[in-house]
């Protein structure tokens, strides 16, 4: 672990016998530990990357899911934004319309520079921009009737 921590992955152990000079140091040699130390491993079904090293910090389900995640992301060209840049303009809005103004906003070409994600609350949604003077005065314009 203290590998994977220092170096993101592990760069030693591929074979059950790689692990036996660390159990050696602590207990005496002998075919018997050899062999505890092989069925100990296998037990643990520890998955291995693309080099062959067994992946210590992650079951086979976890790597699976994480693959997944990596295809998912890799089909919408996904990318991330931390919002410290975006500032939060609450639009307070009848809950029964919240989905439906969500929508709209989304879709709107006046408003897709000025958006950088739009949520659904309890009373309203909350949108954040890197933009909020200009959508706020936006949907101040939208308000006067």
């Amino acid at each position: 672990m203290t590998e994977v921590l220092q170096e993101g992955k592990n760069q030693h152990f591929k074979q059950a016998s790689d692990f036996m000079s660390y159990f050696e140091s602590l207990y005496p040699a002998s075919e018997s530990l050899t062999k505890q130390v092989q069925r100990a491993v296998k037990a643990m079904d520890l998955p291995k990357d693309a080099q062959g090293y067994f992946i210590i910090n992650k079951t086979t389900e976890q790597i699976r899911q994480d693959d997944d995640i990596k295809h998912a992301l890799s089909l919408s060209n996904a990318s991330t934004t931390i919002l410290t840049d975006a500032t939060p303009v609450f639009l307070s809005l009848e809950p029964a319309l919240c989905p439906y103004v969500k929508q709209l906003l989304l879709t709107s070409i006046t408003f897709q520079d000025k958006i950088l994600t739009i949520t659904e609350s309890s009373n309203g949604l909350l949108i954040y921009s890197s933009q909020p003077e200009q959508l706020e005065k936006l949907l101040q314009s939208f308000l006067v009737v």
